[in-house]
């Protein structure tokens, strides 16, 4: 877990040089697939820290009692641990959707072609020098708004379960 932590240390703007030279060559939708890497890589340690918080508070005789009852590893994994830990794997993905859709630093870096560009790196070629066209510009941000608003419209029962998991034993 302390090298969970530590990568959690290093953010896209700190790596921005080394992330540039290493993905500068990829072009088109290649670039894409570059932003989706450097997104699960940057999110996967917040996830795991998260995640090993809820699977720590499922007692351990539950999964020996599910064993003793002859199911195997992966039986006990799905069928009991998963569904235990259920409001924790909802809140990681909530915070892992709502931090990679709201990245800037790694897609203003790679992404040089403006039909290619996410919402977040697009956003700010509304505001020029002289001219501000906030219209297009808060048009923009209600557009780039929506998906978060449906996520948390589906699951926010279970986000709410998940938020407060813990909180009184």
């Amino acid at each position: 877990m302390f090298l969970v932590l530590i990568t959690q240390m290093l953010q896209p703007t700190v790596l921005a040089v080394g992330l540039y030279q290493e993905f500068s060559s990829w072009r088109g939708p290649l670039v894409w697939v570059a932003l989706i890497l450097i997104n699960a890589a940057f999110n996967l340690s917040f996830a795991i820290w998260i995640m090993q918080a809820f699977f720590a508070s499922v007692p351990k005789e539950v999964d020996e009692a599910a064993l003793i009852d002859g199911a195997g590893r992966l039986q006990t994994l799905f069928r009991i641990s998963l569904p235990l830990v259920w409001p924790g794997i909802v809140t990681a993905i909530v915070f892992v959707f709502v931090n990679t859709w709201n990245e800037y630093a790694a897609a203003f870096i790679l992404v040089q072609d403006p039909a290619l560009q996410p919402l977040t790196v697009a956003m700010p070629r509304f505001l020029g020098l002289y001219v501000r066209d906030w219209q297009y510009l808060f048009t923009t941000a209600m557009v780039a708004v929506v998906p978060v608003i449906i996520l948390f419209a589906f699951i926010e029962r279970r986000l709410i379960g998940g938020l407060t998991a813990g909180a009184v034993k």
